[in-house]
């Protein structure tokens, strides 16, 4: 897919037009291209900023949407809207997979359909329009490409992805999710957690500044992953 036809479906116009390409481009296909002249990089640092943007965002317009909800609600609604399974839900309808940059092997794999390429993919797009624009339309394009996700979330709506794996997996007779801790980084004030879920079939990693946080990242990667088996 073109990158003009991807600016008409994500309903935004870069000024600068190397900005989407950079989002676009999987540290894979650089690897793979090390030698040649391009000067492109990955999109790891927009997928960083575009993280913090979107969360930025959605606390904001939980805030001002949902005055009576308190901390508890609205940080249970946030951690549903901003999870990987939800960033990759909408790059799936925004058809980022057709247009993202990844090497042969990558391809393969099946790249383009996995859920953490295309929900990092879908972050640095965001950090993309931020660096492009500013923060008011980055909103802008946010609010509109989240509408549904915003429109539904509710604190019920938002159960939290530990229980629905667990649901889940105990639908189909399988025992229970369990969770693990592996790294502990940052100074005390600043720290992040590294925590693996594992489930008969398979296994994953999150993060998150708590562990909690963690594991219901972990939960959540593991719920899509699932969800894309069946």
């Amino acid at each position: 897919m073109s990158e003009l036809r991807l600016e008409n479906i994500l309903g935004y116009e870069f000024r600068s037009p190397e900005l989407l390409e950079r989002a676009l481009t999987h540290g894979s296909w650089i690897n793979e291209n090390a030698s040649s002249d391009t000067e492109s990089r990955d999109n790891e640092r927009l997928e960083f900023l575009g993280d913090s943007v979107l969360g930025l965002v959605t606390a904001d317009w939980l805030f001002e949407n949902h005055p009576t909800l308190d901390e508890g609600d609205m940080t249970q609604m946030k951690h549903r809207l901003v999870s990987t399974a939800t960033l990759a839900r909408i790059a799936v309808e925004s058809r980022l997979g057709e247009a993202v940059l990844i090497s042969r092997g990558e391809e393969r794999s099946g790249g383009r359909n996995k859920t953490a390429l295309l929900a990092n993919t879908m972050e640095a797009v965001i950090g993309a329009v931020f660096l492009d624009a500013g923060y008011d339309k980055a909103r802008e394009f946010i609010v509109r490409l989240f509408a549904d996700e915003l429109k539904n979330a509710s604190p019920k709506g938002s159960a939290d992805y530990k229980t629905l794996l667990q649901e889940k997996l105990q639908g189909r007779k399988l025992p229970t999710p369990t969770y693990s801790l592996l790294e502990t980084t940052g100074p005390p004030h600043d720290r992040s957690f590294k925590v693996k879920a594992e489930w008969q079939g398979g296994s994953v990693e999150g993060t998150g500044r708590s562990i909690k946080a963690a594991e219901m990242d972990a939960a959540s990667i593991a719920l899509a992953i699932i969800d894309h088996e069946t």
